[in-house]
């Protein structure tokens, strides 16, 4: 009778403990972040490479031997400098033969003009000779031009990249003898993120650094941005120099600054995507209060940043509590607990 009395006893023990920890309330450790301002003005930093904007293959228009070469693999040339040239003798006897011809049938043009008009000679052959003068001096002009031909100059400012002859070698009419690189069409190329990409319209100026010329800097012009990314999620941006005639070598490394200004109407805030959940077509968030209870609050989702983090211009506050680690276990008025993200179980502050 004693022992059954005595299991009774511990049975309405056990029962009022098991009620009593039914009747404490659960507390849930989350992890908060606060809302972050976005800047008005940005300026973003990647490294970029200076390109040649083009390779021309500078040749003669007429064939020949060349007479004399004037620059070399490495040389810097002006626009319009002389390259080389080719000997030009047997043009200069084409010129001077069709001179005479022409000089003696002005001659005897001028001769036919007075029978003509003394009505000596026919209108027909008067014509004919008239027309063959013309046609005389076309071919010597021809003549002239082909004798300039002997002559290349440099069809813009750059760096011999390669001399393809040498001198009395013959070379034909559009046979390439330098390639030449186009310092006016210099270049400068780097990959940038897609929202830069996404933010063109906002680009408001571009500048480019470099060591070379005592850490000068230069303003760019964009020339393009693909509008398809990589596999890094990276666009490939081409940017000219404002400036023409840098002189800056091919292979060069630079830094490049792009300053991106937001037109804002609000003040725009990014979040973490972790602390943002859905009911139905709405975004919402959970923030907790001074007394650790959570409340939900609608956000309006306006793009992502370049971090991936969402942007919102609904009004917040910085100092809001905002759950960001374990916002699909909350409901309204939950009590939780701040977990330190700073503990010695969270080193970096990686969770």
């Amino acid at each position: 009778m004693k022992r059954y009395i005595l299991l009774l006893s511990i049975g309405a023990m056990l029962s009022g403990c098991a009620s009593d920890s039914q009747k404490a309330e659960f507390v849930r450790s989350v992890i908060v972040t606060n809302p972050k301002t976005t800047d008005t003005e940005t300026f973003k930093r990647f490294s970029g490479i200076i390109n040649e904007g083009r390779e021309i293959a500078v040749g003669f228009k007429t064939p020949g031997q060349i007479s004399k070469l004037y620059a070399k693999e490495g040389d810097y040339v002006k626009e319009g400098q002389l390259l080389a040239t080719l000997d030009d003798k047997d043009y200069k006897l084409g010129v001077e033969a069709l001179e005479i011809q022409k000089n003696q049938l002005e001659n005897e043009l001028e001769r036919l003009k007075k029978l003509y008009e003394a009505h000596s000679v026919s209108g027909n052959d008067y014509e004919k000779a008239t027309s063959g003068l013309e046609q005389l001096k076309i071919q010597l002009q021809v003549n002239k031009n082909k004798l300039e031909y002997t002559k290349l100059y440099s069809p813009s400012s750059g760096y011999i990249q390669k001399a393809n002859f040498e001198t009395s070698e013959l070379v034909d009419a559009g046979t390439p003898v330098f390639t030449l690189l186009d310092t006016k069409k210099m270049e400068v190329s780097l990959s940038v993120p897609s929202g830069v990409y996404l933010n063109r319209d906002k680009i408001s100026q571009i500048l480019c650094h470099t060591d070379y010329q005592g850490g000068k800097t230069f303003k760019m012009k964009i020339m393009s941005i693909t509008p398809k990314a990589d596999g890094n999620q990276l666009c490939q941006m081409r940017l000219s120099f404002a400036e023409a005639n840098t002189q800056l070598p091919a292979g060069l490394n630079v830094d490049v600054e792009i300053k991106l200004s937001e037109n804002q109407t609000s003040t725009q805030y990014s979040l973490p995507l972790s602390s943002i959940f859905k009911e139905g077509d709405n975004a919402f968030v959970w923030i907790v209060n001074s007394e650790g209870k959570v409340s939900k609050k609608e956000i309006k989702i306006i793009g992502l940043d370049d971090f991936g983090n969402a942007l919102t211009n609904t009004p917040l506050n910085s100092t809001d509590n905002i759950v960001r680690a374990g916002v699909s276990m909350l409901k309204e008025n939950d009590i939780v607990k701040i977990f330190n993200q700073n503990s010695k179980t969270n080193a970096g502050n990686l969770m």
